[in-house]
């Protein structure tokens, strides 16, 4: 059980990490610092963007328009590290100590 948790644990501190890339070359397209007509720059591109627009639509969807500002990655990443805490408090509780 403390070791499934632990592999979800890692892959919600990756996805993060995933959350904080995109963001961070959404930027940089913005300001066209990196051209994405590079191949190798549209393909990471379009990966960030499949796998983090999922989560990140829903959240857009709700929030109102701030005029070009996107939190939503931000607002993504403290529930991210909610769930983080949350299972880490149950992990603390439930799983007897000489199994931790």
């Amino acid at each position: 059980m403390r070791s499934l948790l632990e592999v979800i644990l890692l892959a919600l501190q990756l996805y993060t990490y995933l959350i904080i890339a995109s963001a961070i070359l959404s930027w940089l397209v913005a300001f066209n610092v990196i051209n994405t007509r590079n191949d190798v720059v549209r393909s990471i591109l379009s990966f960030l963007d499949a796998v983090t627009e999922p989560a990140l639509r829903p959240i857009r969807r709700i929030l109102p328009n701030l005029g070009g500002i996107d939190i939503s990655p931000v607002i993504l990443i403290l529930l991210i590290i909610f769930l983080q805490n949350l299972l880490i408090r149950l992990m603390q509780q439930y799983i007897p100590a000489n199994l931790l």
